[in-house]
């Protein structure tokens, strides 16, 4: 298991002790070749073929680990995908990023791997949601839909040869994130799904587990149509001074939508803490513990929360081996 720091009594140390050798355990029995350490022999068919891939070497005719990480096969290629490394994008994956810079027809997105990304003009929906092909001015108006330190969503489209991976986001789920938290954790802890949008309605807030170890909770606003009348041009151009004002209004978050996304942070922060996988299951069991046991936001963050989070982890995945024996 992980190294955890966090500062504990002797009780609490031997209590998270016992917690994370009993996910140890079941995690062994279950995945016992899963996971494998450097020089761990890893069992392969000889008669069928085999394709040594990354993270594995031929040693005295066996094939062996070079690598701490989990064995994957795919056809008859073995390799080991090491868990402590930076994010590999993967066509289709979910991605949270930050705007890097505003180039010519496209935008660098720092996506926290070995390199940015680049979401191209062309590659996401106009803000007047109309099919068409981008001209100057679109291109002259790059700013007013993404400038340098935006939060956006997007979707990893391809990767090309040189290395360089392109984004898109053509769908009205994806563009900027406003009015939240952006958080990291390793990427290893968010495993690919089919859902990384989550829209919590109860908590009014809104949830993305970006593939690359940024995971988004902001406020959760339902979408709007956009078309504008002549009509509500011209009231709009007559009121200028009221409609800044409900801008204002509509901008302004809730003291209780704040909180929640404070709690459903922590509760995140908690799991990246103890080295848990990042699912939405998961962090509403931690926000409903908290909540139950009349928690202030702020210790979520200490050490008995932490082991409480443990102990509880452990029973819920015991309970649920036992469950399918």
């Amino acid at each position: 298991m992980r190294a955890i720091q966090l500062s504990l009594n002797q009780t609490q140390k031997l209590r998270l002790q016992r917690a994370l050798q009993k996910l140890e355990s079941l995690s062994s029995t279950a995945n016992s070749n899963a996971s494998v350490t450097v020089a761990d022999t890893i069992p392969v068919n000889y008669e069928d073929g085999v394709l040594k891939g990354h993270g594995t070497s031929e040693l005295d005719g066996e094939v062996v680990a070079t690598l701490c990480g989990v064995v994957e096969r795919v056809n008859k290629l073995v390799y080991v995908r090491s868990l402590r490394s930076r994010y590999k994008p993967e066509t289709g994956d979910i991605i949270v990023g930050r705007v890097v810079e505003v180039a010519q027809k496209r935008w660098r997105i720092d996506i926290n791997s070995n390199q940015d990304a680049v979401l191209m003009l062309s590659s996401m929906n106009m803000p007047d949601k109309i099919q068409r092909r981008r001209t100057a001015v679109d291109e002259l108006n790059m700013r007013n839909i993404f400038e340098e330190n935006d939060v956006i969503c997007a979707e990893v489209r391809n990767l090309q040869h040189d290395g360089t991976l392109q984004l898109q986001a053509r769908s009205e789920k994806y563009g900027k994130l406003e009015r939240g938290q952006l958080l990291t954790v390793p990427p290893y802890l968010v495993k690919r799904q089919k859902q990384h949008f989550h829209q919590l309605e109860q908590q009014a807030v809104t949830l993305v587990l970006g593939c690359n170890g940024f995971i988004w909770v902001g406020e959760y606003i339902e979408a709007k149509d956009n078309s504008i009348t002549e009509e509500q041009l011209n009231k709009s151009q007559q009121g200028d001074a009221k409609s800044s004002l409900q801008e204002k209004v509509q901008t302004y978050t809730s003291f209780e939508v704040r909180q929640n996304i404070c709690r459903i942070a922590n509760a995140v922060r908690v799991l990246s803490t103890l080295g848990f996988s990042i699912t939405i299951e998961v962090i509403l069991g931690i926000v409903d513990l908290s909540t139950s046991l009349n928690l202030d936001i702020h210790d979520m963050l200490g050490a008995e929360f932490c082991v409480l989070v443990a102990e509880r982890e452990a029973e819920r995945r015991s309970s649920s081996t036992k469950r399918k024996v």
